[in-house]
């Protein structure tokens, strides 16, 4: 399974693009859990305190945002699916 990192997260695994050994079908929590065990530095980027993604993180799954996918963070993910993981964006 492929993930696209962004912006200061891109700084953490040093490319753009990552491949995670997954089972078939694992769940979209199960990449963020390999993620996090990857990349332990990114737990503060994308967790709060209770141990749950940030509202301003954004993980999408061909192009939907977690929160509009019909299982959430429990969505199923194949192989082919497309997953971006995009940081809090600050500017003004």
């Amino acid at each position: 399974m492929q993930a696209n990192f962004y912006a200061t997260l891109r700084a953490i695994t040093g490319k753009k693009t990552v491949d995670f050994d997954l089972p078939e079908r694992a769940t979209l929590q199960e990449l963020l859990d390999e993620i996090l065990r990857v990349y332990p530095l990114m737990r503060p980027e994308l967790l709060d305190e209770n141990g749950e993604l940030y509202q301003h993180v954004h993980i999408f799954v061909n192009g939907r945002d977690t929160p509009y996918l019909e299982n959430r963070i429990d969505t199923r993910i194949m192989p082919d699916d497309v997953v971006s993981v995009f940081p809090a964006v600050g500017g003004g």
